[in-house]
């Protein structure tokens, strides 16, 4: 049976009602569920990319494997078109019935889909186009979940109501997380590569068929409902909400002056963390994965709190105070994050100058944002070479027509092609203190409990830290985007921004970040990324965005 129809109110003392808990459920649950598809993928990426582009050598399977995953993010924007206009016409439920069964399905096929070796060519084509559907089906989902929870919810209570659906992406990246972890245990290692990758792609066909269930008893948003009863939908959603510089004005502050900055926050408190630990300080992917999982779970609760607090003193205040705070003290959270998880590498940087020394005609840029570029002069292979060892160095012009030397502290290495894994070169960044992957001094936890050697736990509370600031800016998000725009265009018009913001300012950040990484020699370089685009964000939306929480969706 349908639950009962509620409707939106005025604002009103009391807890939720028995049906508004209902809608967030429902709303909530779906939600995780399709981020938990989505981020199965990236946790299983090297895994993956051996399964589908074996005929490739392993560099470049890995390359590919992230390029389809980048391919999700590429394409959210235009599921946001596709389903925000569907949603602004036919209704709110019903688009996001259509997006979390294909998103269900498009992780269950995966799970079955045979590999390369099985049928070929035809593997990553599938695999690709299931990515593709995914990214689809996701750029619908939010604004209509966030859209449908704000339109039940009565004013003054909107960041709160709204604030569960921001818990959501942490709570599938933990839930994917749990779920691989809990398999690779049961089965090992080996079996898992093999075979046991499947089993969290086709245990969400159980996650897919709870949640149709649950949405299927839900009914209309009150407020789009009595819109449709008044005749006062739109019949060209896509134009009224992009065509008419009136609201287009609005869904591009609401890009430059909250989602941008919101999604770079976001992704590096809690995506791009996650890469400098494992491939920038080499600590080990089971450490890392249950360092950003405690400090998920610690700060998960902070959504809901600021959601409130959002209600209390504004949107603006606590978004765009978030987007500052974090470009301030990145760099130094980082270098204390580098500090505790390894020592041996920041003293290494610290005691030890690294120079390229080479004829600038030689040498190129190493932004490689997708990774698929192939260095061959020997300026740029020795460069690459030392960045992904985590070497800082410095370039510096040599004579017209010089070959290359690297210098350690102003003493030659023997060098002679980095790209085939120059020996001798190793050796001296192994003498010049820098360590390996496995080195005892880097941080290593032996099991998920391991969280109270002082080590464990100082990196933990760094984490947590971030994860504050990913709260501060995605907490309040939803409920400022639905105030932004009318009822007949509210899906269309929020979906937009957001995917835009978190789909490719937030998407791509980790890859483009690692590549100014290697394109400067420096190991932090890649901050400038998310903290250029959150301070743009703050001034945008100090000056120019509006203050959202008084606003009466009701009769917007």
């Amino acid at each position: 049976m349908p639950m009962s129809t509620m409707v939106a109110t005025p604002a009103r003392a009391g807890g939720m009602t028995k049906d508004e808990r209902f809608v967030i459920l429902a709303s909530s649950l779906g939600t995780v569920f399709e981020w938990y598809d989505f981020y199965l993928y990236g946790s299983l990426a090297s895994i993956i990319g051996a399964q589908f582009f074996s005929a490739y050598p392993p560099a470049t399977r890995d390359i590919f494997a992230l390029l389809a995953f980048a391919a999700g993010f590429l394409v959210r924007p235009f599921g946001a078109i596709v389903f925000g206009r569907i949603g602004d016409i036919v209704g709110r439920k019903y688009t996001f019935l259509v997006t979390i069964l294909i998103m269900g399905l498009s992780t269950f096929i995966v799970g079955l889909l045979p590999n390369a070796e099985t049928i070929g060519f035809a593997a990553p084509v599938i695999l690709i186009s299931l990515r593709l559907l995914q990214g689809l089906a996701l750029g619908g989902e939010y604004g209509g979940a966030a859209t449908y929870v704000a339109e039940h919810a009565p004013n003054g209570k909107r960041g709160y109501y709204t604030s569960f659906i921001q818990t959501t992406a942490t709570l599938g990246l933990f839930l994917s997380l749990l779920v691989i972890l809990f398999t690779r245990t049961i089965i090992g290692e080996a079996d898992f590569a093999k075979w046991g990758w499947r089993v969290p792609f086709l245990v969400s066909v159980l996650l897919l068929g709870i949640s149709l269930w649950i949405r299927l008893r839900l009914n209309e948003s009150p407020v789009f409902q009595k819109m449709k009863e008044e005749g006062k939908s739109s019949k060209a959603p896509l134009t009224e909400a992009f065509a008419n510089w009136g609201n287009a004005k609005i869904v591009l502050l609401a890009l430059i002056g909250a989602t941008m900055g919101q999604g770079v926050v976001w992704y590096t408190g809690q995506f791009y963390a996650l890469f400098f630990l494992q491939s920038i300080l080499k600590v080990d992917g089971y450490t890392a994965n249950l360092l950003i999982a405690w400090s998920l779970l610690l700060g998960t609760g902070f959504f809901v709190f600021f959601g409130i607090l959002s209600d209390k003193i504004g949107r603006k205040p606590i978004i765009m105070g978030g987007c500052l705070i974090a470009a301030l003290t990145f760099f130094p959270i980082f270098k204390m994050i580098t500090t505790n998880a390894n020592p041996a590498l920041e003293k290494a940087i610290e005691a030890t100058k690294v120079e390229v020394v080479a004829d600038p005609a030689g040498c190129g840029s190493l932004f490689n944002p997708v990774g698929t570029r192939v260095f061959t002069e020997p300026c740029d292979t020795a460069r690459d070479f030392l960045a992904k060892s985590s070497v800082r160095y410095t370039t510096v012009p040599g004579p017209a027509g010089s070959g290359v030397k690297v210098t350690f502290n102003g003493k030659d290495a023997p060098y002679t092609d980095a790209k085939t894994g120059n020996p001798a070169l190793t050796a001296a960044i192994g003498a010049a203190g820098y360590p390996k992957a496995g080195d005892a001094s880097i941080v290593k936890m032996s099991n998920p409990f391991d969280i109270f050697r002082p080590q464990v736990a100082a990196i933990i509370g760094l984490l947590f830290i971030l994860v504050i600031f990913v709260t501060m800016v995605y907490g309040p998000i939803a409920a400022m985007l639905v105030e932004l725009f009318p009822t007949k265009i509210r899906y269309t018009s929020m979906s937009l921004p957001y995917h835009i913001g978190n789909g490719w300012f937030g998407g791509l950040l980790p890859a483009t970040a690692f590549a100014i990484v290697a394109s400067t020699g420096d190991i932090y370089a890649g901050l400038w990324y998310p903290i250029g685009f959150a301070v743009i964000t703050a001034v945008v939306g100090f000056l120019f965005l509006p203050e959202t929480k008084d606003v009466s969706i009701q009769d917007h």
